[in-house]
């Protein structure tokens, strides 16, 4: 049987589908991996959005004179998200969302129903889902063709890279995501779009088997669809309760900066002590 680089080739009997087997089977859950993946992808929000607050904060004192108080940060990013959330961005960030790009959805579909939620508001909720289960299938499509093209070897050493890296990849990541579609076959490309660190990286076993690229979009249309459904139902509740976001929004605000604060520390505090034990 010819030998891969971290794998062989095998059948799947029951999906047809030949793909790369990974040697090491990682039987533990994910959770871990997940919420440190989420927690990085959040922490570079949370720096973008209070760059942002110090500039709207600098930009009021300076040239707003008749305010009599200072907006809060969930006002300034609910101000903003109202002012450049359209049906192109939706599809954008989700299309960097689904492919390798640290876009995290749950910070582009919920807020863009919130905002449409909002008197006046051009936004219609189901467009949201739409437009963003097609920047779904965009970024998908993206990895997969990428993988078809470049093989395993250099999707591999690119995980393994400093832009890899970079981007949150690891060749750890892709084993998982490649020991999953291997489980679960064609179907995997609509389970694997609702579990975190799996989703965004289901497509490129795909790509690397071959799959059938017919069954690969209505299944990752399908896991796509259902993933922003729920992500739109967030967003929904948050409009729903905006009476109580606007009261409390100070508070609210010094909650996410003190989360990110802590978040920073403890990805700090790892990243020393991995490079230690390396």
């Amino acid at each position: 049987m010819e030998q891969a680089i971290q794998g062989q080739i095998i059948e799947n009997k029951n999906s047809g589908l030949i793909y790369m087997s990974s040697r090491r089977r990682i039987p533990i859950a994910l959770g871990i991996v997940e919420l440190n993946l989420f927690m990085k992808k959040t922490v570079i929000l949370l720096f973008l959005l209070t760059g942002f607050l110090f500039a709207a904060n600098a930009s009021n004192d300076t040239l707003i004179k008749d305010t009599t108080e200072n907006k809060s940060f969930i006002s300034v990013v609910e101000e903003w998200y109202s002012e450049n959330t359209n049906y192109l961005s939706i599809t954008l960030l989700m299309t960097a969302e689904s492919s390798i790009l640290p876009v995290p959805s749950e910070m582009v579909i919920p807020p863009a129903v919130y905002v449409a939620m909002q008197p006046g508001s051009k936004l219609n909720i189901f467009l949201i889902i739409l437009f963003g289960t097609l920047g779904a299938l965009l970024g998908a499509t993206l990895n997969y063709v990428v993988s078809i093209s470049l093989g395993r070897l250099v999707i591999y050493k690119f995980a393994d890279s400093k832009v890899g890296r970079l981007l949150m990849l690891s060749s750890k990541k892709l084993d998982k995501a490649e020991d999953f579609f291997n489980k679960h076959g064609k179907t995997s490309t609509f389970i694997g779009r609702l579990i975190p660190v799996i989703r965004h990286l289901i497509s490129i076993p795909a790509g690397l088997s071959k799959m059938n690229y017919f069954s690969f979009l209505f299944y990752t249309f399908l896991g796509a669809g259902l993933w922003n459904i729920i992500l739109a139902l967030l967003g929904y509740y948050a409009g729903k309760n905006q009476d109580i976001i606007n009261k409390y929004s100070h508070e609210i605000s010094y909650g996410f900066l003190v989360i990110g604060a802590i978040m920073v520390v403890w990805l700090t505090i790892k990243t020393v002590r991995n490079r230690k034990k390396a």
